[in-house]
């Protein structure tokens, strides 16, 4: 999941000069802007506003859900000209995922689309700083599972006993950089979950190719590395009830520590006015040693769509 704040100025025009002596002097031709005081605590805020569509829901190359329908609203109010305060939060749930109902309406091995729910509310803080040549952040969010981390099937949680799974909510302290370079991003972040005392590291770089003013392509790689973050060990609701791994390895013999994912993407920004951007993309999820375990499938492919709003 990535960070939605957005930074928005606004410059205020200024006076021109008139001339004391009428006829005798040449008006200024460049007047300097003069800034207005407004008088305000802070002078502006900025906000956007993004809702948007996934068919498949990969969080830190973990699957949660498919068919996700999602809505974010962020703020950020500049405190210094360098240091920007951002709060926001967001709504996630699925509109449909297959998934096996386990007996529950039928023969074990049939899937259902409307059985299987989840949720999830995100709720973020954060203070970043631009030193121009790159930007530092430190923010704190708080995910909430509704139906619990695993999710639910026809209402009821699944893996009621789990550590991890059966997780309603957890908080999580990180610590981000972004450098530009040119067209390049390249970004790297830090986070401590406190729920599980799990350490997550993430790495990534995108570039922009500008077709046109209001048209760009824009291929990214990311990838994070794990240790004892959602590993699946000591899960044994899962592992007494008889289910393994992709690979045929009890998940309380998967790896605690170690590479999570690859995610490659290619999106495709198209800005339709000065304050709305629609952007389409496709991805593929390359699962790591972290994450062979507890994914279904290795490699996936899916795409996604979304309408951001700035204010």
């Amino acid at each position: 999941m990535t960070s939605f704040i957005a930074k928005s100025v606004t410059v205020l025009a200024a006076c021109a000069a008139l001339n004391a002596s009428a006829g005798t002097s040449a008006p200024v031709k460049n007047p300097v802007p003069v800034e207005e005081k407004t008088g305000a605590l802070f002078e502006s805020i900025g906000a956007t506003f993004d809702a948007g569509y996934d068919s498949r829901y990969y969080f830190r190359g973990l699957w949660f859900a498919d068919n996700i329908m999602w809505t974010a609203l962020n703020i950020s109010v500049p405190i210094t000209d360098k240091l920007t305060w951002g709060i926001g939060g967001a709504y996630i749930n699925t509109a449909g995922t297959p998934f096996p109902n386990n007996g529950s309406t039928g023969a074990v091995g049939q899937y259902s689309k409307q059985g299987f729910q989840y949720t999830e509310v995100d709720a973020i803080t954060n203070l970043s700083y631009d030193a121009g040549w790159a930007k530092f952040g430190m923010q704190y969010q708080y995910y909430f599972y509704p139906d619990n981390y695993g999710g639910a099937f026809n209402g009821t949680p699944n893996a009621l006993a789990d550590p991890e799974f059966a997780l309603k909510g957890a908080g999580e302290l990180g610590w981000t950089v972004a450098v530009p370079i040119k067209g390049f991003n390249i970004y790297a972040g830090y986070y401590y979950d406190f729920r599980i005392n799990g350490q997550y590291i993430a790495l990534g770089a995108d570039y922009t190719f500008a077709v046109t003013d209001w048209l760009s392509i824009v291929p990214s790689v990311n990838t994070g590395f794990g240790i004892d973050y959602y590993t699946g060990n000591g899960s044994g609701s899962i592992a007494g009830g008889g289910v393994v791994g992709n690979k045929g390895q009890s998940m309380q013999n998967a790896p605690t520590s170690g590479f999570t994912h690859v995610l490659y993407t290619l999106a495709v920004p198209v800005k339709l006015t000065k304050s709305v951007t629609w952007t389409s993309y496709v991805a593929l999820n390359h699962g790591e040693k972290l994450r062979t375990q507890l994914n279904a499938t290795q490699n996936e492919l899916y795409w996604g769509t979304k309408l951001s709003f700035a204010f």
